[in-house]
């Protein structure tokens, strides 16, 4: 072949940011999944779908990326040159689907719904730019029960795939309260919108940063460790002051406790005393945001919204540490309007360094009252929680526990005479009748190749009926798994040659119940 022709191939590769997903994950993944929804059902919630695509305009501009082409989305135009996106979250296009059939869905219309997102960002480890989340969210209620159910609903969520109480926690606050705080530092209005963005995408990095690490990205910036700089939100020193001194709260609550001598959540402690540790610490929190939002309206409107979350949750025996207010959590996401929720798994384990890492956060969501009115003028209320299912079940899988269920391969039945397909295919058919996985092998007709393909497979047998066979009626039957225990304790080739390792001959009409008893 000439130079030209090698030259026009394109190049096998997976497009950047994107992956090919193996055989385990899909199955591992489906298991997950089908126990999410075992569990969003149980609370009532309804499933429906949203496409893939949506026009641009319906999906707005909401995403924190903003430095990425097309604000962090994937955009093309259609033959009518209207600007369509694939889907960033699954949050905008139900948006889109409430407001276009408000009128025939139920008030509060609870539904979830799972899927692939797309988002245009930067891929780096474990960020990809196609990932599959799965969200559940009540629309209609202003409640603040609502918010804290669907916490609650995560929690029995994170229990249901295998988490035990204690290794992952619910946590939320409110973006009330930080824009009670930007009310009063002089960034509400409209011509404020950038810098009170960059500056919650500054504040969502404090488990990863610190205090002194928001306090530069809220400032001129900050330089990583591999010298990549970060720009700032450009505030003022007292304006950076005031956004940060919400975020030690939580830790100044738990300190106070452990001073009084009341056993926090980290002791050992359960039951009554440990929710009791988190009623005090609670009201702690709630003293420190009443003293900050004091002459902000908006920010004690947030405070006592949280308030009620937490009376529901507390009556509802989930402040035992599954469900904690938090006041670092933010969400980077511009349309949330109140009360924002995040799940971290709090299990360790370590990386490919052999350094002791946590997962982190897997899920979180939020209200957005603002998000129907886009379409409608009218304000709908709405609140929900979205779960990265591909991140979480990385996690899982890394800890053990991501329930995967061991699919056999399936039995491959061998071709031994071309002219006899239809013997071998009604092989595969009595298997499959009788609920064994099977397949006829297409290959090769050299037997030898047809056994590789078998060992490749992974198949437990493979069945071989040759004319001698067929003339007796029967069938022979080999176990690969255990023919390869065997061979492992055999010293010399010729002792090997000499035996007919793990297989046996039986008639045809036993060859379902053989199949079976050897699969075991």
């Amino acid at each position: 072949m000439n130079d030209k022709a090698k030259s026009s191939r394109p190049k096998a590769r997976v497009a950047k940011g994107f992956r090919d997903i193996d055989a385990d994950e899909v199955r591992g993944t489906r298991a997950m999944l089908a126990t999410i929804q075992r569990v969003y059902e149980s609370y009532g919630f309804e499933p429906v779908e949203q496409p893939f695509i949506e026009y641009t305009d319906a999906l707005g501009k909401f995403l924190p990326d903003q430095d990425r082409p097309n604000a962090g989305v994937f955009s093309f135009q259609d033959e009518d040159e209207q600007w369509l996106s694939l889907r960033y979250d699954l949050t905008a296009p139900l948006a889109r689907y409430v407001a276009e059939n408000f009128q025939k869905l139920p008030t509060p219309f609870r539904s979830y719904r799972q899927g692939w997102v797309f988002r245009n960002e930067k891929p780096g480890l474990g960020r990809f730019r196609q990932f599959m989340q799965f969200d559940a969210d009540t629309v209609g209620s202003s409640s603040p029960a609502a918010d804290a159910e669907v916490c609650m609903m995560a929690a029995d969520t994170m229990e249901a795939l295998g988490i035990a109480r204690g290794n992952y926690v619910l946590r939320f606050y409110s973006r009330k309260v930080i824009d009670g705080i930007f009310e009063a530092i002089g960034l509400a209005g409209v011509e404020n919108a950038a810098k009170r963005l960059t500056a919650l995408r500054a504040i969502d990095k404090f488990d990863k940063f610190g205090v002194d690490g928001v306090r530069l990205l809220l400032g001129n910036g900050r330089k990583d460790d591999s010298g990549d700089f970060t720009k700032g939100a450009n505030l003022s020193q007292s304006q950076v002051e005031a956004l940060v001194a919400h975020l030690p709260i939580a830790n100044e609550a738990d300190v106070a406790m452990k001073a009084h001598g009341v056993p926090g959540r980290d002791s050992g402690a359960v039951g009554k005393d440990i929710q009791e540790f988190e009623r005090i610490r609670a009201e702690g929190i709630f003293g420190g945001i009443q003293t900050l939002a004091a002459k902000s309206p908006v920010g004690l409107e947030g405070l006592g919204e949280l308030r009620q979350i937490w009376k529901t949750i507390s009556d509802a025996g989930y402040n035992d540490g599954r469900v904690r207010i938090d006041p670092s959590i933010i969400r980077g996401l511009e349309y949330y309007t109140g009360p924002v929720f995040e799940c971290e798994l709090l299990m360790e384990t370590k990386d490919e360094d052999g350094n002791t890492v946590r997962f982190g956060s897997v899920g979180g969501g939020g209200r957005y009252d603002d998000l129907v009115a886009r379409f409608t003028g009218q304000q709908v209320p709405a609140t929900g929680f979205s779960i990265g299912v591909s991140r979480l079940y990385s996690a899982l899988k890394r800890v053990g526990r991501a329930g995967t269920q061991d699919t056999l391969a399936p039995v491959v039945v061998t071709v031994m005479d071309k002219d006899r397909v239809g013997d071998y295919y009604r092989f595969v058919q009595d298997l499959r009748a009788a609920g064994i996985r099977a397949e006829m092998s297409l290959g090769a007709a050299n037997m030898g190749k047809q056994m590789k393909y078998a060992d490749k497979r992974g198949a437990p047998l493979v069945i071989i009926q040759g004319g001698d066979e067929k003339a007796k009626g029967e069938v022979t039957i080999k176990d690969l798994r255990l023919g390869s225990e065997l061979a492992a304790n055999i010293a010399s080739r010729e002792e090997y040659a000499s035996q007919r390792l793990a297989q046996v001959s039986v008639p045809e009409a036993q060859l379902v119940e053989q199949v079976r008893k050897m699969l075991g």
